[in-house]
């Protein structure tokens, strides 16, 4: 798994590495998402796949609707006809600006990956095994005629764990295998010392995700539908009375759900952060075999381990300690199954789908097997992919346009800084002196992970996705108490997203997602500003919002505020929080967004917007901006924004969105910041009068 737990994206998470169960790319554990060689191909040349273009100047001006007031429905205004047109494909639950990325980087991919040659993946280097896996996954006879077979011995394992001690083992092999834990575990940088890395747990073992899904009235139809799910895999495991273990495994999930944090309480940094001596965790949460935990993990030989739910653990341990070994076997049988169901044959991957997708997410249909087929190698190993991709799709004066825009934003963040009226003198020199130290990182590493070590087989997919967790964990877990890479990247180049690291206190920005809507050298500078400028905004932001301004410069987490400073800070992020609760979506009743959970998103938005602006005015010199097909600079900078953000969303997706994630929905995003921003206002001459006017002192004033 990639030690992920100190960034923050900016949309939809990223991919996982191989079957990682505890990559953590949240703003939980600080890592915050935006939205979430050549030589070694063997196969010949390959003709890239040109990107999309929006309209002559950045805009896809055929996708709006000018019938409709900016003031009354800004998304509309700028997508109301593409969202009319533009159907969500039946293997998405969603689909907008990210995911016709995600399409194109994927179409890509699988173009690169059908051109390795296959050979001796133990001899032929990268391009042999990224062609076995490939290869392999698409291989679906072979796949189906193995059935359950590959899954057979971690079911006899879990059959012959004798006493609880035998589960815990199991439970901490987690990593580098397909079971479940109560307990997930982790390395990512320390917080309180950014220089070397550190083991982190964190509460775990639901298999419904957050905590609401077992204990809010509403959801009580998932939960029937997931208990009939977790007998089916058990039956389809061959596990004794699937049934009645499926209602023992509810209950029990359920008490855990009940020791669990919040979401918003999960995401506070001044919480999260518990160093505990390995050896006193019996202590501290007893009733679970933790010396066996983390000798089956690989990490006993650390000396300490950071606690994120510090409260929850003793609670979770008892529930351990009171459950009978019989429901702690068939849970764990029911965790390796669903894990382990992507890659086997036909009637687990049903089954699995049916449930995950089809009825929680509303995705009508399977993706297809070439689709599924990318993502497999790509969580294997991405980065050898990715050296590749860039070889054909990222020019190198890409990275130098971006280099000044990212300056631009970044002088425009410094300017705004010393013209806030409520932030004291000494706080503003502790934010100057942090963003000084900001790094940056664009497009792809400039080091390439060595896969060498890892074994891959023809015609193994089941073998070769666990090996590659194996490669990944034994990669991680080495490193406890070691220095940190600052040359690591925590995503692939072909990933469309970008992200914050609060620790390293660094901005990435993978190659995909420097491409048109986001970014295109050829577009209006203005759309530019609105898009990436936005976008880089947003992260630079991330350092500052509601969790990101707990560590200084150089990563630590320390409070280098005034008390008055952050009083006001907290006032004005509330208020933000309560504009976004008061969105309603008519198609979920009493669904609304979680203020809290969401606040650092929000503020990266507003915030990000806010200095993106203030660089397009700076980067005009005192001359006026042209007018473009009867549109201002300014009226096309918010447009930017907004088309970066359309999206389309199957219901039940959006509901498990609002449960489940950290971001607000993208079409709130396309307008919901702009209604703190005067210059909007000014732009689209919205008024008292219009839906979503804000009287001017409501607005919120944050950066």
């Amino acid at each position: 798994m990639l030690s992920l737990a100190t960034a923050v994206a900016l949309g939809l998470a990223a991919a996982p590495a191989a079957h990682a169960h505890d990559t953590c790319v949240d703003d939980a554990c600080d890592t915050i998402a935006l939205f979430d060689g050549a030589d070694d191909a063997g196969g010949g040349s390959v003709e890239a796949i040109p990107a999309q273009r929006f309209g002559s100047w950045g805009i896809d001006t055929a996708g709006m609707d000018t019938a409709v007031d900016p003031g009354a429905d800004f998304f509309d205004y700028v997508s109301g006809t593409w969202a009319a047109n533009t159907e969500i494909p039946s293997d998405r639950s969603s689909y907008g600006s990210f995911l016709v990325l995600r399409d194109l980087s994927e179409a890509r991919v699988r173009q690169l990956l059908e051109g390795y040659a296959l050979g001796d993946p133990a001899t032929g280097g990268d391009a042999a095994k990224i062609a076995a896996l490939y290869r392999g996954f698409m291989d679906e006879a072979t796949v189906e005629a193995l059935g359950a077979k590959p899954l057979q011995p971690h079911l006899d394992a879990i059959r012959a764990a004798a006493d609880k001690d035998a589960i815990a083992a199991l439970m901490g092999q987690r990593n580098e295998s397909f079971g479940g834990s109560f307990f997930g575990a982790y390395v990512s940088d320390d917080q309180k010392n950014p220089d070397t890395y550190a083991l982190y747990l964190s509460q775990s073992g639901l298999g419904l995700g957050d905590r609401q899904m077992y204990l809010d009235d509403k959801f009580a139809p998932q939960r029937e539908r997931y208990v009939e799910y977790i007998a089916q895999m058990l039956e389809l495991a061959g596990w004794d009375a699937p049934q009645a273990s499926a209602k023992d495994i509810m209950a029990m999930e359920t008490k855990i759900a009940q020791a669990h944090w919040t979401r918003a309480e999960s995401r506070n940094r001044d919480k999260t952060y518990n160093p505990v001596a390995l050896a006193d965790l019996p202590q501290t949460a007893p009733g679970f075999p933790w010396a066996t935990f983390f000798k089956a993990a690989g990490v006993d030989y650390a000396d300490r381990a950071v606690i994120r739910q510090d409260s929850a653990f003793p609670q979770i341990a008892r529930v351990f300690a009171d459950t009978d070994l019989d429901t702690l076997k068939a849970w764990q049988a029911f965790h390796t199954t669903d894990n382990a169901a992507p890659y086997l044959s036909k009637a687990f991957v049903d089954a699995e789908f049916e449930f995950r997708s089809r009825f929680l997410s509303g995705t009508p249909e399977q993706r297809p097997r070439w689709k599924r087929a990318v993502g497999y190698a790509e969580s294997a190993m991405g980065e050898a992919i990715g050296r590749d991709y860039v070889e054909l799709y990222f020019p190198a004066d890409a990275k130098a346009k971006m280099d000044d825009l990212v300056a631009n934003v970044k002088a425009a963040m410094g300017a705004r800084l010393e013209q806030l009226d409520w932030m004291s003198p000494a706080t503003k020199a502790e934010a100057a002196k942090k963003l000084a130290n900001f790094g940056l990182k664009i497009g792809h590493p400039d080091e390439w992970r060595d896969y060498s070590a890892l074994q891959i087989r023809n015609g193994d997919v089941f073998g070769n996705i666990q090996r590659a967790s194996e490669f990944e964990w034994d990669y991680d877990r080495v490193r406890i108490g070691k220095p940190v890479d600052e040359a690591e990247w925590g995503m692939t180049p072909q990933t469309v997203n970008a992200y914050y690291s609060s620790v390293k206190n660094e901005i990435v920005f993978p190659a995909a997602i420097l491409q048109p809507p986001f970014f295109d050298p050829d577009a209006d500078p203005a759309v530019n500003y609105g898009a990436i400028g936005g976008v880089i905004g947003h992260e630079i932001i991330h350092g500052f919002d509601d969790q990101g301004r707990k560590s200084d410069g150089s990563g630590l987490l320390r409070d280098w505020w005034t008390a008055e400073d952050a009083k006001q800070f907290e006032a004005e992020a509330a208020k933000l929080g309560a504009q976004y609760e008061s969105y309603e979506f008519p198609q979920l009743p009493g669904m609304h967004i979680n203020g809290k959970v969401a606040m650092g998103e929000n503020i990266g938005d507003l915030g990000g917007l806010t200095i993106a602006l203030e660089a397009y005015r700076r980067s005009l010199d005192g001359k006026p901006a042209p007018v473009i097909d009867g549109f201002s600079g300014e009226q096309r900078l918010f447009m930017g924004w907004a088309q970066v953000w359309r999206t389309l969303w199957r219901d039940d997706a959006l509901r498990q969105q609002l449960v489940n994630g950290t971001h607000s929905p993208g079409h709130i995003r396309a307008f919901a910041p702009l209604r703190n921003i005067d210059a909007w206002y000014e732009a689209f001459n919205v008024t008292e009068a219009d839906p979503l006017y804000i009287a001017p002192e409501d607005r919120v004033r944050i950066w």
